[in-house]
């Protein structure tokens, strides 16, 4: 991803979100590292960096995800849906973690159809908001 024309703008819960802007698609990409703090993305990382060690259960309290405001996690949303689809697809699932710290690691092909399979509650394939509210929230 570029890291070229960085803006910040604010979120509609008042804190600002580190945006950057990928020139080639002429998209934002915005990562979770605004919204959660250093302590909460790097307790939860380090939990999950060995491939297939992903449990999206604890690693929404880890890094403060369950306990964000049904305000905050539509943003959240926002910065997971990497297209304007306004789903969360599989391919962008792949790329959960990476959206908190871009070093971290991509998700296995296993935990990326698990995670899909918990968040999917109507059986689309895809996940709207309110399925990834409830995902976090259970």
């Amino acid at each position: 991803m570029s890291r070229l024309n960085s803006t910040v703008f604010g979120a509609t819960y008042g804190q600002e979100l580190l945006c950057r802007r990928n020139t080639k698609t002429s998209s934002f990409d915005m990562t979770l590292s605004a919204i959660l703090t250093e302590a909460e993305n790097a307790g939860g990382l380090q939990s999950h960096q060995a491939a297939d060690s992903f449990n999206c259960k604890a690693f929404f309290v880890e890094v403060g995800l369950s306990s964000k405001s049904n305000v905050q996690l539509p943003s959240v949303f926002g910065i997971l849906v990497q297209d304007t689809s306004g789903f969360i697809e599989e391919e962008e699932l792949k790329l959960f973690l990476k959206n908190i710290r871009d070093s971290a690691r991509a998700l296995t092909d296993v935990e990326t159809k698990a995670l899909a399979a918990q968040a999917d509650g109507d059986g689309d394939g895809k996940i709207g908001v309110d399925e990834f509210q409830a995902l976090v929230k259970s």
